[in-house]
């Protein structure tokens, strides 16, 4: 496992999901500066995900018909600069084209990136994929911070700053990318002279994958419906200061950096079907004591436990996607790190109105019943095929 080009990949992935990240955090800076209302920001969340979720695995394709290392190069540029853009440009369909070409340069980057992560990782491909996630997870934690103390420090054109890291970024890949090819197609060449001598076929299981798929949709709406629920559950059910009830997802956040670690660590140990499940059956009981409790000393306690339900398995369910589809890893790579986290902003509206009919505690008991969901469906992936 080559870890220097390891970090170095996950540098351009903490450069392009701190953008992501930092969207949020700007969106009360929009209502405030340029009058935004809640329906014209909502719009903006739904723009930097909802085509980019579309087209990623399209870019996947591409980056499996050839090595494009420049993919890279530009998603890092496009997502950021894109972003420094919205502090500049006062037009509300200037700002929602902008964070629209972020959202898809997010989705360039991804798919080439976590297609050579799979090749450099070598045999511990668990390990490497994690070191890979912990830059997204970085900057889904960092990016909030980083945007209000741009924006308060120096007024929405603080926004440069992504620009600026982003071309810095860039460069370093722009660089790196010819040896970085060179030992990916050194580590694919080994891998592809071991299973010819061993007799085994390298091909794609789509059925194993569209089993994975399932517990993808599962996955991705509990991720997304807790990041939106939870806050709220603690403060207007458990009476909860707006500031202790946000906290609860800058915890799990910033514990899902070293989730991240130990589940790939555990992946290569005990298995990327064992890991998931794992994760999936640790987060049944955390959602009951948060849920049914109704303590808020035990959601705290609860915390760091769902991160690593939630967070932990990230590296297996990538590296399990690109098991199953062998011949297609960039296609994996956009489905399962593309779709994984838009699917739920698709499906957690349909909750909120759920929320709106019967209140917060009855959706938080919904959410309980996906992951009850979401476990059984693990349990119905096989393992993956040597190759």
């Amino acid at each position: 496992m080559n870890k220097k080009y390891l970090y170095m990949l996950s540098a351009g992935h903490l450069s392009v999901d701190i953008n992501s990240g930092s969207l949020p955090a700007l969106l009360p800076f929009f209502v405030s500066e340029y009058g935004m209302d809640y329906t014209s920001v909502a719009g903006l969340m739904f723009a930097s995900s909802f085509l980019s979720s579309i087209i990623q695995p399209l870019f996947g394709w591409l980056a499996d018909k050839g090595s494009r290392q420049w993919f890279m190069v530009l998603g890092v540029l496009m997502a950021g600069l894109s972003l420094a853009c919205t502090g500049f440009v006062t037009n509300y369909w200037g700002i929602f084209a902008a964070v629209t070409l972020m959202g898809i340069g997010s989705s360039i980057f991804h798919p080439e990136a976590a297609r050579n992560v799979n090749a450099i990782a070598g045999k511990k491909k668990g390990q490497g994929m994690s070191i890979f996630s912990v830059g997204g997870n970085g900057g889904f934690g960092l990016g909030p911070l980083l945007a209000v103390f741009l924006v308060t420090t120096f007024g929405m054109q603080g926004t440069a700053f992504y620009g600026i890291a982003s071309l810095f970024t860039a460069g370093m890949i722009f660089l790196a990318a010819p040896a970085i090819a060179r030992e990916s197609r050194r580590q694919l060449a080994q891998a592809r002279d071991t299973a010819k001598a061993n007799h085994v076929p390298r091909e794609n299981d789509w059925p194993a994958f569209a089993r994975l798929f399932v517990v993808i949709v599962f996955r991705s709406t509990l991720f997304t419906s807790i990041s939106a629920f939870l806050p709220l559950f603690c403060i207007q059910v458990l009476g909860a200061s707006p500031a202790v009830g946000s906290a609860t997802l800058s915890i799990i956040s910033i514990a899902g950096v070293l989730a991240t670690l130990v589940g790939g660590w555990l992946a290569d140990r005990k298995g990327y079907v064992n890991t998931m499940r794992y994760g999936a059956l640790l987060l049944i009981p955390c959602l009951a004591v948060v849920v049914f409790t109704q303590d808020i000393r035990a959601v705290y306690a609860m915390l760091i436990p769902m991160s690593l339900a939630m967070q932990g398995p990230y590296a297996a369910f990538v590296v399990l996607g690109q098991s199953y589809l062998a011949k297609s890893l960039g296609f994996a790579s956009g489905v399962t790190l593309g779709l994984s986290f838009s699917l739920g902003g698709i499906i957690v509206p349909s909750l909120g109105w759920y929320a709106d009919s019967f209140g917060i505690a009855a959706v938080m008991v919904v959410i309980f019943v996906i992951s009850i969901c979401c476990a059984a469906a693990t349990f119905l992936l096989p393992e993956p095929r040597r190759s």
